[in-house]
Formats: structure tokens, C-alpha cells, sequence
């Protein structure tokens, strides 16, 4: 006796119809998960990938108030999001004229919030992605099991040892532990995937974060804390053309 899929499923008890759509509707949902964040994982560091090397040389040539101002223009890269909220704080403390140690160290707490923030951000779904990863095998093997109790007692019902009193049961059993097991596999590998993506995000966060940092504390010199991006604001706020070289 043969018989496909859309048989076997019509032949079913409705608990292991209930099996068959709830995994399916499983791995419809990691799967939907999956593609968005890496889709907007994909814009972010192609996104990054423009903003560093125009950020960086804006901070090569001393023009701080040019690279906040491309931070806010990069909306979807993780990077300039961290930057751009984080230096945006700092901003009116350059424009007053005075940059101390208390505003640098206000500008690294800054950057961690928005670093957390940014991390909690890339890190939503992957709940759902490992749930449906740890779950999905257990719920084909709960169909599994039920499908082998009911083959069992069809057999004892008719009294007769035949195979074809049980082939579909048995076809329900080994169908949803193959469900299980196809919908569990990828999910696992989609969270592994995203956790150590995550992870590499968040060293490049970090990385810059750091450089930037640094480059506020090297450029603290002269008396009371002066430094040439205060100056370049101090320019720009009078009326001048260009920041006023060391």
C-alpha cells in the first residue's frame, strides 16, 4: 500500500495534525526571525562599512563637530548609532569653550549606554530562535510517542499482527520526528550564527568607542583643559572659517 504525504496526514488523529501544523508553524517563525535580523545585521555593516573610513578622517584632520554631524546621517549602522547619540551629548559641553576629565568620562558612560542599548537591540528574537532550536525535537518526539500508542492499539484492536494496520501511525511517528529535527537543525544553527555575529558587532562597537575615547583625552591640552576640537567649536561659534591650528 501507497501513500503520500497529504494521505497520511488526511488518515492522522487530530492531536498529530496538531503536531505537524504546530512544528510548521515553528519553523515558520524562527525562520521569519531569522531572515529580518539578518537583513538588518546585512544594512548595518555595509552601512559601517561607508561610515568608518569618513568618520576616521574627519578625526584625522581635527573636525569633530563634522563627524557627530555624519554619525546622525548613518541611521542603521550600529556604529555610528553608539557615536553619534554618545557624542551628541557632548557636544554642547565642547561649544561652551571647556573640555575637562569629568566631560570625557561623560561621553565613555554615554557610549555605554547606547552600547547596551544597541546590543539588547540586535540580540531581540533570538529568544524565539533558541526556544524553537532546544523545543522542536521534544515536540516531534511527543508525536513520535503518540504516534507509536496508537499504532499499538490498532493492532490490538483488530487483533491482527499485519503490517498494514499500523503503516500509518507508523508513518505519523517517524514523520514528526523528522519534523522536529528539521525544524530544530536550522534554528540551531541560525542562533550560533547570530550569537557570534552579535559578538563581532559588538568588538567593532567597542574598538571604535575605544579610539574615539582616546582621541578626545589626546586632544586635552593647553591651560584649563583646552584642546583644538574646543577650539574648533569656539571658531565655528564666533563666526570663524576654520579651527585654529596648535
Amino acid at each position: 500500500m501507497e501513500m503520500n504525504l497529504a494521505e497520511i496526514f488526511q488518515e492522522s488523529p487530530l492531536f498529530a495534525k496538531g503536531i505537524w501544523v504546530l512544528m510548521l508553524s515553528m519553523s515558520f517563525w524562527s525562520l521569519t526571525v531569522a531572515v529580518g535580523k539578518w537583513n538588518a545585521m546585512r544594512k548595518a555593516a555595509a552601512e559601517t562599512k561607508k561610515f568608518a573610513p569618513e568618520f576616521d578622517q574627519f578625526l584625522t584632520e581635527d573636525k569633530l563637530s563634522d563627524a557627530i554631524d555624519l554619525a546622525d546621517q548613518y541611521k542603521k549602522s550600529h556604529v555610528a548609532k553608539v557615536l553619534g547619540s554618545a557624542l551628541g551629548e557632548v557636544k554642547p559641553l565642547l561649544l561652551d569653550g571647556t573640555v575637562t576629565v569629568s566631560d570625557i568620562n561623560s561621553v565613555e558612560r554615554a557610549v555605554e549606554r547606547e552600547m547596551l542599548q544597541e546590543i539588547v537591540e540586535m540580540k531581540r528574537g533570538l529568544a524565539v530562535i533558541a526556544t524553537v532550536g532546544s523545543t522542536a525535537p521534544f515536540v516531534g518526539l511527543l508525536g513520535t510517542v503518540v504516534g507509536i500508542i496508537n499504532a499499538f492499539s490498532k493492532m490490538g484492536a483488530s487483533g491482527s499482527s499485519g503490517i498494514n494496520e499500523i503503516i500509518v501511525p507508523i508513518a505519523e511517528a517517524l514523520i514528526a520526528t523528522g519534523l522536529g529535527l528539521g525544524v530544530a537543525i536550522p534554528a540551531v544553527w541560525f542562533y550560533n550564527y547570530f550569537q557570534t555575529k552579535i559578538e563581532n558587532l559588538t568588538a567593532e562597537m567597542t574598538h571604535i568607542s575605544k579610539y574615539v575615547i582616546d582621541y578626545l583625552i589626546r586632544g586635552m591640552s593647553g591651560e584649563f583643559g583646552r584642546s583644538r576640537f574646543t577650539r574648533e567649536f569656539s571658531t565655528k561659534a564666533t563666526g570663524g572659517s576654520a579651527p585654529i591650528a596648535q
